[in-house]
Formats: structure tokens, sequence, C-alpha cells
């Protein structure tokens, strides 16, 4: 392939002065999105884009296979409100998850179909909360992927709107009172109260009384004079009694708590004592049927801990293991199931990515056994009842298995499929292997490699990672993943540091100062599959967070991959802040206003690391207009920077797509999206798209 001609795009002198750092910033004028020089570079890119990529070989079979696969479906646990249930589910003819709910009688009924919402497909179901007794149920959407959430709420039984919508609701958790009549939730100030570009921060936690007007009736209960980006969580227990709130400096991976007894203090001005308050660690509080606290934490334990305390006074010091750190699994989950002679605690691990539940005690926290898996796969959470009971439900998912819910009956110890994804696929055989290697630095990190049994020559690879915000990567089904290796590939997924695959020790070992160490860890997963003979060609994959790895990647190490698949990315570390979402994550990260962070971030920014010269591998940017979370300028300014400075023929190029954001998407928008990347990376790496249609 010849290079191509690239649009033409303006360096300006832009040079800034930071700490004594000079930063050059030539392409800032891509920021700007309505500008007209950005309009017209955009379409000279959508140009290119589609001029290289729509002819490449495979892309009917590719788009055939996906639509195959992703016909399954998906199935989500049950969430119960006495007899009532509530659950989602997606069928092969469905662009969207439906939510459902089934009545007493057994008869189900569409709740909230996203489609009936919007035809074009664009509309998205961000969350949603029945109340104790599940008669009313709130519900957030948010349109053409901006995920500014607009929260409603509806009759259960009849469907009909109560009230809404309520705006600026953007990831607010709703806790209702006992009967549905008032809730706490949370809500950002409007933008006219704020300073100008802060109108996504300042959040509030509020009493809303249900009927009433939320601009002029609403209580003001927390957050008033705190850090601008904090976010809060809100919930009530079952009984109504006490109510916890959390508070999260951004992404931090720490949180304040506070307790509440609304039997002793008005739910308009409950009286809130500290759980924990400006301590590094995460911690959650439930108080359960059984009248004690049941705290989460990874104080002094980064794998996680349960501990029991008395609600009255849950101080650090009142807290008692139940269910100690495990020296090599993590602790995720947990279900209490007491309506036995002997109530136990189910606990839901992961243990190097694979999870597992075990059974336990529930006054003494003895593991007593284990709940049997379908697999070695991944767990949802553990759903039991509100009221108690002997059952509980888990969904389930592995690289070959769609999204399942099984069912576990304490009473007898048996394991159950409850509710399989709807659709019929086949499936191919795959081998999945988890290998462990070293990272530049010694570090032990493990790595899922996913290809045909028997299979022993090097192979076209993918070599996808994360590695941030304690986010762990687990077996999952993935339809772009089987379409991949059916046609003969291999795809590999790194568990790097940043995540929580070994919990927050790997997590805070990638982050900040020590980000460096994510990179490295995948470029030494890379030099694995190539010295192992797995690799022929490699190509590499991220969004997000994952974006930036890529990409510092692609800028570290331009001779060890073929091909870069950089979706929704953050670039220019120096600028990240002030876009976006940025300033929550700068814990994560680093900030650029402090001298020292600062030098972390030019240690591997990527936008700043582009050399002309070298001969960069091919590489396909994917950003959606509506991406309220990461600017797409980062990857328009690093796209114009590598076409400007490579030396060699192997095409950059940008895909820019509209009406859609960050996270969710219709299935239609998924294959197509799919289809453009998985044959970019195929043509790049030699593989020949080969898929065969199942029944």
């Amino acid at each position: 392939m010849s290079r191509p001609q690239y649009p033409s795009a303006q360096r300006q002198e832009i040079v800034d002065d930071l700490f004594g750092h000079r930063v050059a910033d030539p392409y800032r004028w891509l920021e700007d999105r309505q500008g007209e020089d950005t309009e017209k570079w955009l379409a000279e890119q959508d140009d290119l884009f589609h001029r290289t990529v729509d002819e490449l070989p495979g892309r009917d079979a590719l788009r055939r296979r996906l639509g195959e696969l992703l016909a399954a479906g998906s199935v989500g646990s049950p969430v119960w409100r006495g007899e009532r249930r509530f659950f989602t589910r997606r069928t092969a003819g469905q662009e969207h998850p439906v939510l459902y709910t089934v009545d007493p009688d057994g008869t189900e009924r569409t709740l909230l179909d996203p489609m009936e919402l919007d035809s074009a497909g664009t509309t998205t179901l961000d969350g949603w909360q029945p109340d104790k007794e599940g008669r009313r149920l709130a519900y957030r959407v948010s349109h053409g992927g901006d995920e500014e959430s607009l929260l409603y709420v509806i009759d259960v039984a009849t469907g009909d709107m109560v009230e809404g919508p309520i705006d600026r609701s953007r990831y607010s958790s709703t806790a209702w009172l006992p009967g549905g009549e008032a809730y706490y939730y949370v809500r950002r100030l409007p933008a006219d109260g704020v300073p100008e570009g802060e109108d996504q921060y300042h959040r509030r936690v509020y009493l809303h009384r249900v009927g009433t007007d939320p601009e002029t009736d609403d209580v003001l209960v927390f957050g008033e004079g705190m850090d601008k980006t904090n976010y809060y969580g809100v919930s009530v227990s079952r009984d109504g009694r006490w109510l916890t709130i959390s508070s999260s400096q951004g992404t931090a991976p720490r949180n304040d708590l506070w307790i509440a007894d609304l039997s002793a203090s008005p739910p308009e001005r409950p009286a809130l004592r500290a759980v924990q308050e400006g301590v590094d660690a995460e911690t959650g509080l439930y108080v359960g049927r059984d009248g004690r606290a049941y705290i989460f934490t990874d104080r002094d334990a980064p794998r996680s801990r349960l501990c029991v305390a008395d609600p009255a006074d849950p101080s650090f010091e009142n807290w008692r293991d139940l269910l100690p750190q495990d020296p090599e699994a993590v602790l995720s989950d947990y279900a209490i199931l007491d309506d036995l002679d002997r109530p136990i605690l189910l606990a839901g691990w992961t243990r190097h990515a694979i999870s597992e539940i075990t059974v336990h005690d529930l006054a003494t926290g003895e593991r007593i056994g284990e709940v049997p898996m379908p697999g070695l796969g991944s767990i949802g959470g553990i759903i039991e009842r509100p009221e108690g009971g002997h059952e509980a439900w888990f969904g389930y998912t592995d690289n070959v298995t769609p999204s399942s819910v099984m069912h576990y009956d304490a009473r007898t110890g048996e394991t159950t499929l409850w509710a399989s994804a709807p659709g019929t696929v086949s499936v191919p055989e795959v081998e999945a292997r988890q290998i462990t290697y070293e990272s530049y630095d010694g570090t032990e990190v493990r790595m899922l490699v996913l290809a045909l049994p028997g299979a022993s020559e090097p192979r076209p690879t993918i070599l996808y990672g994360y590695g941030g915000f304690n986010v762990p990567l687990t077996p999952a089904y993935s339809a772009g993943i089987l379409a991949w290796v059916e046609s003969g590939g291999v795809y590999a997924i790194a568990n790097l540091r940043g995540g929580s695959e070994e919990g927050e020790e790997w997590h805070r070992a990638g982050m900040r100062d020590k980000k460096q160490n994510v990179f490295d860890d995948f470029h030494a997963a890379a030099e694995k599959l190539r010295a192992d003979g797995l690799a022929s060609k490699l190509a590499i994959s991220g969004g997000s967070n994952g974006g930036l790895l890529v990409g510092a990647a692609l800028t570290q190490r331009p001779d060890l991959y073929d091909a870069v698949v950089c979706s929704a990315p953050l670039l220019d570390m120096v600028r990240y802040e002030k876009f976006g979402l940025g300033e929550t994550w700068n814990d994560e990260y680093g900030t650029a206003t402090d001298p020292a962070e600062l030098t972390w971030l030019l240690s591997y920014s990527p936008y700043h690391h582009v050399s002309e010269g070298v001969a960069y591998p091919a590489t396909l940017f994917t950003v959606f207009d509506s991406d309220t979370r990461v600017d797409p300028m980062h990857a328009r300014k690093m796209c114009a920077a590598l076409q400007h400075a490579t030396s060699g023929d192997a095409p950059i190029l940008l895909r820019n797509e509209a009406e859609v954001g960050h996270d969710a998407r219709s299935v239609t928008r998924s294959i197509g999206l799919m289809v453009d990347t998985l044959s970019f990376m195929a043509a790049r790496t030699g593989l020949v798209p080969s898929v065969t249609s199942g029944p």
C-alpha cells in the first residue's frame, strides 16, 4: 500500500512554558469541534477513511458473522421486590436490552424499550431502580450518546409516567424511602449557578418527594461546600432506618462515608456521623436484615475484606473481620441467605481474573463450602431477595458463553441455569490459556490467550489491554474476539497493572508516577507473544484509558507493532483536564498544574512523543462526536501529528461517528464499528476473514 495523501493540517507555532518545560501544541486548533477548519479537516479524513477501509477484503463475511454471534442476545439477573421481579433481556432482533417485569402471577411485561422511546436507536437506558415495594420505578435515559441522563418515575402496574424528566442526573444513584413517595438522588447544580466550564461538576445529594417540583421543592441534604469533582453514592436500608452517603473525589480510589439513623432524625435533615473520613481506602456499608452493618473495605486489606459492626457506632475501632483478606483472591461481592437453619454468606472472588463463589457461616465467617461454577469465567453481582431467603442468582459469562443467569439453592447446594441468552448461536471451539510472563521490572503478569485448538504456527494476533482505574479484564463473551479467532487469528488479553485483577496494590502500581509500569507490562506481553511463536504479525487495540495505553505503545515502541486501533483515547496528557470529565481523573494520572506531576505526564503523553521521521505502524483512531467523557480532540490532534510525522507508508486514519458517545450503543452501530476495526487489523496482519455462518 502506497503512502496515502493526507488532508492538509496547519501546524501552529504554539509553545507553552509550563514550570520550565517548553511544550509544543501545533494542532491546538483541532480542539475546536465547531471550527470551520476542523469541519473541513474531518470531512477530508472521513473521505480518506472510507476510501481506505470500505473495500478491504472479508468485510461482508465479518458483518454477517458478527450479526450471528450477537444474535445470542443477553439476559440480566433478576431484581426482586416480593414476588415481583425485574430484569433486562435483548433478543436477536433487538438493538438494545429491554427492561421487563414479571408480575406475581407470572405475567411478563415490557416496562422500558429504548427503541420505543427512539426508533433511531440512539437512546440508551442508563440505570433503573424499583422502589422497595416494587410499585414504582425510577429510571434514567440519555440521547445521542451524551450520557446526560434524564430521570423519570413510572407506575409499574400500569406503565404510566408518574414524573419526569429531571435533568442533570448523570451518574445518579436513587435510594427510595419505604412507601415509594420519596427518594434520595444526586443531581448537578444548574450551569448558570457554577463557574463557566464547570457544569459537569458540582453534584449534590437531594431528597425528592414524588410529584413535587425538583427546582423549588427538593431538599439539599449533602454536598454543599465540598470538592466540585465529588461523586456521591446514596442508599437506604430495606427497613428505611439507615441512610448511607459515600463521597469520592473524582475517580480517586478512596472515599468518605457517613451513616444516619432516620428513626432518630428526619429524612430532610439526617444526623450524619462519619464511618470513614480522610482515609486512603474504599469502604461501603450495608445494614443487613439481622441489624448488623456489613462493611466491605480495602482498608488495611488491598484485596478487600468484609467486616461487621453495630450500625449505631460503626467506627473503625469497632470493625470485626467476618471475611479476612485472602492472600491470592480479590473479594468482589457477597450476599446473605438467612432462611436456613444455619444462615450463610456467599462471597464472590476473582482469583487471577477468574471468578469463584465460596460459602461461609454468617455468624462466624467460617468457610463451609463453595458454589459450583459452570466454567472458568466471570460472575455478575450475586443477588438475594431483599426480604431474605435461601436462594441467590448471579450472572455468568466466559469466552464462549453468552450472558446467562445461574440460580443457587442453599438448601440443596445445587447451582442450575436460571436463564440463558435468548438467541441460538453456533460458537467456535476455542482454546483459552492463561500465560504468566515477566514485565521489565520482574513483576509477574498474566495474559489470557485465545486461539483455535491445535494450531501451532505463528498467526495474526491482536493484543488488548486497559490497565487503569481498578478495572479488571475477566473472561467474557465477545462477538469480535470469536470472529477473529474463528478466522484463524490469536487474541490475547493482558491483565496489566492499573487494573484490579490482583487487588488495589495492583491498581496503584499502574497509576500516577507508576503509569509507565502499565506500558512496560504491555510491551512485555507483545514480546512474549512473538518470542513464543504465537504472533506472526501483531495488532494492538484499546479504548478510553486503553486508548492512552496503545497511544503510548505506538510512540514508545513503533517497531513492535504492525497495527493499532485506538478508540476514544486520552492522548494529550498535558491538557486532558480541560475537556470532558478530565478533571475527575487527576488522582489516577496526576495534574499538569503541579510541576512534579506534570513531569510524570510529559514522560509518556503520546501526543508529545510523536517524532518526525519515524515509520509508525498503521493506526486507526475511532472517535464519537457525542462523547462527553473523553473529548475526541485527543484523537484529532494525535492523528494530525502522526500523519505529519510518519516516514512510512502505513496509513494513519480517523473514523469519526456521530450521535454516539463513549459507552452504550445499538447492535447495528456496534457491528459497524467492529467490521471497520477488525477488517483494518486483518488487512495489516495478513488475516483473511474466513468465518463460516452458523445456524
